[in-house]
């Protein structure tokens, strides 16, 4: 810590304030895989703001559910479903020693602390009042115990990591898996428990709730929030904790700072293509045998190989950084610069095009193929809109305030 140091007099020199970090001290390589991570979940978590839980875990129920609508359900499962959240947590867990730094530094902690307790008020709020699938209470939450083991090594930190993420994945496939011994009364009642059942007047009241006024849709995104979100904090908490953990450990050892050798990218760009592959392969199967609603849920290849594709894809970016593309890839760049930002207005412009009351009131009546106009206009505006901001501010508007509260002081947002 500075405190310790003196001064050309041999006085103690007053202690460093801590402060955001400035914009050209920034690792692009963190910015533009945060940009891709923050774009694709919106792919992943577009259905959740257009139809009931359980049409998004069983596509079939959706109305009007066709050859082309599951192409471009499949397009969305293959290449982004769970890949966006683990580069998400992944880089989460960087960004704790980037803001803690080592257990011993305890301005920095406390810090890291106060950064966590707001980003929950901010999850509180966003899950409460807007969308009851907010990430980062989660990230909140499970930050508190990650931070614990932000001195550990690059190869502590990986062992730990790698090996819990596998008992995770290995525990949910094996449940899943069992599932298929339960007799079919009981698992459709169990289905109907865990809001996958497909009942037609249970789907047609939450529809119409979210079609309703208001009122009527504060009540239903409350009701959805309070059933979901305490089984999240509980059952996500050890898996998150473990890709948090792994992307900790790969910022120490160098790769998500992009300064591992060429060869190690290459291998997991190679790792993560043979994943894709067979990811799309299961996915093929059971899309043609009609969507069997367990071997949709289980997914085996996707569960186990998503972290590769995920590492795959950050090295792919980083690999057509370092070789002369960064100029292209800085709209991403900078809309994970505005990751913050750009995750809750996502929020605000799905809920205003699906929920009724406060918005056009389309909940129950978009597919696949017209979800992804949806998201692809998100995303040029967003590509758009992070680089034009940046160019006369320092860091997104929500970024500023989240950091005004964490270092309780008003922080400068215009550049110059």
């Amino acid at each position: 810590m500075a405190a310790a140091e003196t001064n050309d007099a041999g006085a103690p020199a007053p202690p460093t304030r801590l402060g955001p970090v400035a914009s050209g001290e920034r690792l692009f390589s963190l910015d533009m895989v945060r940009g891709l991570a923050v774009l694709g979940i919106l792919a992943v978590n577009a259905m959740t703001f257009a139809w009931p839980w359980a049409v998004v875990s069983n596509p079939p129920l959706q109305t009007g559910f066709d050859a082309e609508a599951a192409q471009a359900w499949q397009i969305m499962h293959v290449f982004f479903q769970d890949k966006m959240r683990t580069l998400f947590s992944m880089l989460f867990g960087a960004s704790i020693f980037l803001i803690g730094g080592e257990r011993s530094d305890q301005a920095r902690g406390k810090l890291l602390r106060g950064r966590l307790f707001w980003l929950a008020v901010f999850g509180l709020i966003h899950g409460l009042a807007f969308w009851f699938g907010d990430i980062l209470l989660l990230y909140a939450w499970t930050g508190l115990f990650v931070m614990l083991v932000r001195s550990w090594s690059a190869r502590s930190l990986l062992i730990a990591g790698v090996s819990l993420n596998v008992i995770c994945t290995g525990l949910y496939v094996g449940m899943m898996s069992l599932m298929a011994l339960v007799p079919p009364e009981a698992l459709t009642s169990a289905m109907e428990g865990m809001g996958w059942g497909g009942d037609p007047a249970k789907l047609a009241r939450s529809i119409a709730a979210f079609q309703g006024d208001a009122l009527s849709v504060s009540l239903a995104q409350l009701n959805n929030w309070l059933q979901s979100a305490p089984a999240m904090l509980i059952f996500f908490l050890p898996a998150t904790s473990a890709l948090m953990m792994i992307g900790m450990g790969l910022f120490k050892a160098g790769f998500l700072a992009g300064r591992s050798p060429v060869w190690v990218y290459g291998l997991f760009i190679a790792a993560g293509a043979g994943s894709l592959w067979l990811v799309w392969q299961e996915t093929s199967a059971f899309v043609g045998a009609g969507f069997p609603f367990l071997a949709t849920m289980t997914k085996p290849y996707n569960s186990f190989l998503a972290p590769f594709i995920s590492l795959g894809y950050a090295s792919l970016l980083i690999l057509l950084a370092r070789f002369g593309l960064k100029l292209l890839l800085t709209p991403l760049a900078c809309a994970g610069r505005m990751a913050f930002t750009n995750y809750l207005s996502q929020t605000l412009i799905m809920t205003t095009i699906f929920y009724g009351g406060r918005g056009l009131g389309w909940y129950g009546q978009i597919g696949w193929p017209e979800m992804w106009m949806i998201i692809g206009g998100i995303w040029a505006a967003q590509l758009i809109w992070s680089p034009l901001w940046l160019s006369v501010f320092q860091m997104g508007p929500l970024e500023w305030g989240w950091r005004c509260l964490t270092y309780k002081r008003m922080v400068p947002l215009r550049k110059g």
